[in-house]
């Protein structure tokens, strides 16, 4: 049985995945709050003929937890979430949880995401300011004032770590466990003025790119001259 031709087309498959979760952090670089997404392959094993033959899984998908560096905005809708923390906003199919902290006041007050979702608090309702109340302050744990008064709190969430992260927009993910409010606010909270940029290290991802490039080239390569040695063959026992 001819197996090494199948074991490579295995290998491309593989290699294309990787290639696609590599572009795709590669564009969102600048994205703040991104997190990466990285892929895991193991080898399957399956008996052809009378040997055991190493044949390269699908892969499996998970995110990048490392913290991505801090850029000072000055804006005081702006945040950085800090260590474990996440913010909850509300999205069309639930609660979703994001780094990303660029916030905007409506003319209502409403506070939402830059694009558009509505930011909660540890109980899951929407927050509201005051917008004729002046300029907001955010302290570590999350608590607004304004004008000395304090008009509610940004939720903040940690979410279990061996929880499975599905994307949910560019920044967001929701989870198969539920996320619990973060109590400890010392390693974690906000940080107002700045925000979390990407944790994509775009010098490291395009070595990655180049490397998988030259590795899928280089199976390309065998499953030609796989297919050269066969038709040979053929063209040899059909004389």
């Amino acid at each position: 049985m001819q197996t090494g031709m199948h074991v490579a087309l295995s290998g491309q498959i593989v290699l294309q995945r990787k290639l696609d979760a590599i572009a795709h952090n590669v564009a969102n670089t600048n994205t703040p709050g991104f997190r990466a997404q990285e892929i895991t392959f193991a080898s399957i094993f399956a008996q052809t003929g009378d040997k055991e033959t190493a044949f390269a899984g699908s892969g499996s998908d998970f995110t990048s937890l490392r913290t991505g560096g801090l850029l000072k905005t000055d804006n005081p809708l702006d945040v950085a979430v800090l260590g474990d923390s996440w913010l909850a906003v509300k999205t069309p199919t639930g609660t979703a949880y994001t780094k990303d902290g660029r916030m905007q006041m409506l003319e209502s007050g409403e506070l939402r995401t830059m694009t558009g979702l509505q930011v909660l608090d540890v109980s899951g309702s929407p927050l509201t300011l005051d917008p004729a109340n002046g300029a907001a302050r955010i302290s570590r744990d999350g608590m607004i004032t304004q004008a000395g008064a304090q008009v509610g709190a940004i939720g903040l969430f940690q979410i279990d770590r061996t929880a499975k992260l599905t994307a949910a927009g560019t920044s967001g993910f929701t989870t198969d466990k539920p996320a619990t409010p973060v109590l400890d606010f010392v390693k974690n909270g906000v940080a107002q003025g700045f925000i979390e940029n990407s944790n994509v290290n775009p010098v490291m991802e395009m070595s990655r790119l180049i490397a998988v490039q030259r590795t899928f080239e280089s199976v390309s390569a065998a499953i030609d001259g796989q297919d050269t040695a066969l038709r040979d063959a053929i063209r040899t026992l059909g004389s």
